[in-house]
């Protein structure tokens, strides 16, 4: 990553260290340079895809259970290297938050299968570091002169991203990863060890960028990330033995956790879930996904 910001800082440099560049095309504008540089910042919303809340009916992939209410504000900062405006590369930050609950399905609970009844919930907070890849496809042709003003770009890259899923019980916000809500890492539960907070994604998107003059540009951009976790949510498999939290917690973390795991009897006092029942989904992995509009500075062109 620190070689990735020493080139694109690199880049930006290069067009004042000489006064006699070559522009590889003009318009009525400005010059434009071989290599340019923005450095702008983002503002939109993020929201994920997890086993919590969703839409009516049984939980279905991708977007056909995101419910848009979900969503919060995101913002963030980047920083690009752009060869002829055709190809750039790019580090940026984004920070945001991610939730979802099971009572956001109330007026359909009929028709969610036991969803509602689980009546669980999370919050994270999200920060998500990104090496990136923009691909401009009407700039693989040569423009001597008034290149587009708008162009559509596909977005490619890897992410390390942060979470740290929390729920609200009597007033309090309690972080879950500590509890092992599943068991994770319980003697005799195999294949549910402890997951972590920080980890690699793989971003894939795209968007619409528009020369607003010779100095800033804008964009609006969608963009996907994909985890290799289905435990943003903190939820996964399968109900435990409560009695698994005796053994691998602490007394009060032990209290805490049995009454986390299972929220089902808050709804319907005296509810007993049998051991190994439904808790969520592990063949289908969380996700997040942001769309932001950006407001870039872009270094390396002269006006005219």
């Amino acid at each position: 990553m620190r070689k990735i910001l020493v080139f694109v800082f690199a880049l930006s440099l290069y067009p004042g260290l000489k006064a006699d560049a070559q522009y590889y095309y003009e318009n009525s504008r400005y010059f434009g340079s071989d290599f340019t540089v923005e450095v702008g910042g983002s503002f939109g919303i993020m929201n994920a895809l997890t086993d919590l809340g969703g839409r009516k009916g049984v939980g279905k992939k991708f977007i056909k259970d995101l419910n848009w209410k979900n969503s919060k504000p995101a913002a963030g900062f980047y920083l690009a290297g752009t060869y002829r405006d055709a190809i750039a590369v790019r580090v940026e930050a984004t920070f945001g938050t991610v939730q979802a609950y099971d009572s956001i399905l109330k007026s359909v609970k009929t028709t969610t299968y036991g969803r509602y009844e689980r009546n669980l919930s999370f919050k994270s907070k999200i920060t998500d570091l990104q090496l990136a890849a923009e691909i401009h496809p009407l700039f693989f042709k040569s423009y001597d002169e008034d290149p587009p003003r708008i162009s559509p770009y596909g977005v490619i890259g890897v992410g390390y991203y942060s979470f740290d899923p929390r729920t609200k019980f009597n007033g309090q916000w309690y972080a879950l990863q500590p509890l092992h809500t599943e068991g994770q890492g319980a003697e005799g539960l195999t294949g549910t060890q402890p997951y972590k907070l920080s980890q690699l994604n793989v971003a894939a998107g795209f968007g619409v960028r528009y020369e607003l003059n010779s100095i800033f540009r804008a964009r609006l951009e969608f963009v996907h990330r994909f985890l290799n976790t289905d435990y943003l949510d903190d939820v996964s498999t399968t109900y435990v033995d409560p009695g698994v939290f005796n053994s691998m917690l602490t007394p009060s973390q032990a209290a805490l956790a049995q009454q986390l795991f299972d929220r089902q009897g808050e709804l319907t006092p005296g509810h007993v879930t049998d051991v190994g029942a439904q808790r969520g989904n592990p063949n289908n992995k969380d996700a997040f996904f942001t769309i932001q509009l950006k407001v870039g500075i872009v270094l390396g062109r002269q006006k005219r």
